[in-house]
């Protein structure tokens, strides 16, 4: 089952959600690349980096959903040097080598997403780099706390066969990504976002993981369950004085290939 995204709702968070790229960015040591690829761009706020980054480079952001591509075309201060391509990670091919391959908070999306690997390297040029960021935070009360409504009698018979984000710990990056050949750095970092407004992350969590099961649900019963998944939210991350604070780890991963090997 597929849904939809909404880039306005996914952009409310944006400085939160653009830090993991800068920091993944930041291991990425290619000096002059000539073709850079942002796979899963979303709606290229991002994807801008790139270009201002290696501003001799061919910067192509590709996404699946038609959706963020629009957002990411119709944006001129986002689009100068970059040209955004709708594509399925899946079965993407660049027209030929790539020599930095971005992939930021999508992977998660793609089921068995390990198998994916040694493709996506295949399209790396030898001595280039592969970086990734993934969402870590799935025992979390964000996601828990929706697992637990999922499961209930009123919601379950919807909700078959929606696929919710999933990734693994570094420790697995690492031995796949090793295991093809590649120089590797992989970290996790944890960061304490401090949001404002009532139900803050209620709203943090519609834009992203909880958007296929929302998107699933009949109106009523997907009414139903926002009221109840916001208060669980509401107790399990109380508002303080300055905000309500939302734990968040992130795993990030970065490869650069051996010159002139192919992975296996």
């Amino acid at each position: 089952m597929t849904h939809a995204w909404d880039p306005s709702t996914y952009l409310a968070y944006a400085d939160e959600r653009g830090r993991p790229f800068l920091d993944l960015l930041a291991r990425v040591h290619a000096s002059e690349p000539q073709r850079v690829v942002d796979l899963g761009c979303g709606p290229g706020t991002l994807t801008g980096l790139l270009a201002r980054r290696w501003p001799g480079a061919e910067v192509v952001g590709v996404d699946s959903s038609a959706e963020m591509v629009a957002a990411a075309e119709g944006a001129a201060e986002r689009a100068a040097g970059v040209r955004y391509v709708a594509g399925d990670l899946r079965s993407w091919r660049p027209d030929g080598p790539v020599d930095v391959l971005v992939t930021n908070a999508t992977l998660q999306w793609v089921p068995g997403h390990l198998d994916l690997l040694p493709d996506l390297l295949g399209h790396v040029a030898p001595g280039g780099w592969f970086a990734l960021q993934v969402p870590g935070n799935f025992g979390e009360p964000s996601h828990t706390r929706r697992h637990e409504l999922e499961a209930d009698p009123r919601f379950a018979p919807h909700l078959s066969g929606v696929e919710g984000p999933r990734a693994h710990d570094p420790e697995v990056y690492l031995e796949r990504l090793l295991a093809l050949g590649c120089s590797v750095d992989v970290w996790e970092t944890t960061y304490l976002h401090l949001l404002t407004g009532s139900d803050a992350v209620f709203h943090w969590a519609v834009g992203t993981g909880a958007r296929p099961t929302l998107q699933a649900l009949p109106g009523e019963l997907r009414h139903e369950f926002e009221d109840e998944f916001r208060r669980a939210l509401r107790s399990a991350y109380p508002p303080g004085e300055h905000g309500t604070v939302l734990p968040f780890r992130r795993v990030f991963a970065v490869a650069q290939k051996a010159p002139g090997r192919h992975p296996a």
